[in-house]
């Protein structure tokens, strides 16, 4: 039988068991609950918005979103998002999904800390960022009805969760800072690292090669 939690669904297939068994085999316990959180707060953010979203993809994108942060599945040499997203693409398309699906799979994961574009794409796109802003920044909790959240948390609860997600993003950044830049994930390195410099848009363009 299908697993409910606040009204959402969590389809009850291979994809879905293998994919669960994959992230728990690689994620600590609070980014597993984490991954799970944002699958159900997409869903439900979703929901709000009338939109209707492929169950399957949106559970993949909210459960390997993070993996790039883990040591099992981490590169050294591209941004933590990108790791996640071709995981994400590659056991999609092993288990029959279209090219078109693993791609919006992987855009959603790639692009879930690039606010103000996911949600001008797809549905299987924005769910993942709708997901993340709402467990990790708070962005529209309120529309999520009270006991919905409270099923949610019942589930999947958040102890310590903001010290321990900070610590998971900087544990999974810390050896290719060079990855950060352009991105909000410089903040986490500043954070936790006094000795850390950002690079600088400006620097780059006035500094580079060309005279003028």
């Amino acid at each position: 039988m299908n697993e409910t939690i606040a009204g959402i669904s969590v389809p009850d297939t291979a994809l879905v068991r293998e994919a669960t068994a994959l992230v728990l085999d690689a994620a600590d316990e609070a980014v597993y609950h984490h991954s799970r959180r944002v699958y159900f707060w997409g869903m439900l953010q979703s929901q709000v918005r009338g939109r209707d979203v492929d169950p399957e993809l949106a559970y993949v994108g909210g459960l390997f979103h993070d993996l790039g942060l883990t040591t099992k599945h981490r590169t050294n040499d591209q941004r933590f998002e990108v790791d996640g997203a071709d995981l994400a693409y590659d056991f999609l398309r092993e288990h029959g999904r279209s090219e078109q699906e693993a791609r919006n799979v992987w855009l959603a994961i790639a692009l879930h800390t690039t606010p103000g574009i996911p949600d001008h794409l797809a549905p299987e796109v924005a769910v993942v960022t709708l997901g993340v802003e709402t467990d990790v920044l708070g962005l529209n909790l309120d529309r999520i009805d009270l006991q919905q959240r409270e099923h949610v948390l019942a589930a999947h609860p958040r102890p310590d969760f903001k010290r321990k997600i900070l610590q998971a993003f900087y544990d999974g950044m810390r050896d290719r800072p060079e990855t950060t830049f352009g991105t909000m994930n410089d903040d986490v390195l500043a954070h936790f690292d006094p000795t850390f410099t950002r690079e600088n848009f400006v620097d780059i363009i006035q500094k580079n090669d060309w005279p003028e």
